[in-house]
């Protein structure tokens, strides 16, 4: 852990401290995994941890508030999905990779991070700015690297002028995310894993080039 970290009132841990206060974030990144998160208390992450209540009021204000701590750092992640698009080629074969590898490293991300991130959109639902400031962290600069691509391709007469690159990305982004967060509810619907991929690539590569992907 770097920099400094500081307790609720406002004192700089020292190095057994944040290794405390750590071990109660990864205590509870464990928890959501397995509960809902309105069932998850700070007596129940303090005991899994192997401290008491009083510890962890010593570093988060309440569970929220240790849960913000968890999807800031997931956020930090996040801002490298930009890597799967910034700079990639959308002509031939090379446009239709870079869809593939767009839909695998963010379904990836989400699988991942998948607790947290169902909190977080739980938040911004119910209207919490906290929350929604942490989901668009995570997709604006997806988004903003997938309109340049589209605006590029304009330039080059490849996509038409007509089209509006930040709807075309913005549109793009929520349906990543959408059917990331719906993975597992594919299965009742008879789409395995392996065929939600490629179909999804399809559809992002359409999105971006008004073309089906080159093979």
């Amino acid at each position: 852990m770097t920099g400094q970290v500081r307790t609720v009132d406002g004192r700089v841990a020292g190095r057994r401290g944040q290794a405390t206060r750590q071990k109660l974030l990864d205590c509870l990144s464990e928890m959501l995994s397995t509960s809902p998160y309105r069932d998850v208390k700070v007596i129940d992450v303090a005991r899994m941890a192997g401290t008491s209540p009083a510890t962890f009021y010593q570093y988060f204000p309440d569970v929220e508030g240790a849960v913000l701590e968890l999807a800031e750092e997931m956020a930090k992640e996040g801002a490298a999905l930009t890597d799967l698009v910034a700079g990639r080629s959308w002509a031939g074969k090379a446009g239709a990779t870079a869809a593939e590898e767009l839909v695998e490293g963010f379904l990836s991300f989400w699988r991942k991070h998948d607790a947290i991130l169902r909190v977080v959109d739980l938040g911004a639902a119910e209207g919490d700015k906290r929350f929604y400031k942490i989901r668009m962290k995570i997709l604006n600069p997806l988004t903003n690297s997938l309109s340049d691509s589209v605006k590029e391709l304009q330039s080059k007469g490849r996509v038409d002028k007509d089209i509006t690159p930040a709807a075309v990305a913005g549109s793009l982004v929520a349906m990543l995310a959408a059917v990331a967060a719906h993975q597992k509810g594919f299965q009742s619907w008879g789409v395995k894993q392996a065929e939600l991929r490629p179909n999804l690539a399809l559809l992002v590569h359409l999105g971006v080039t008004g073309k089906k992907p080159t093979r």
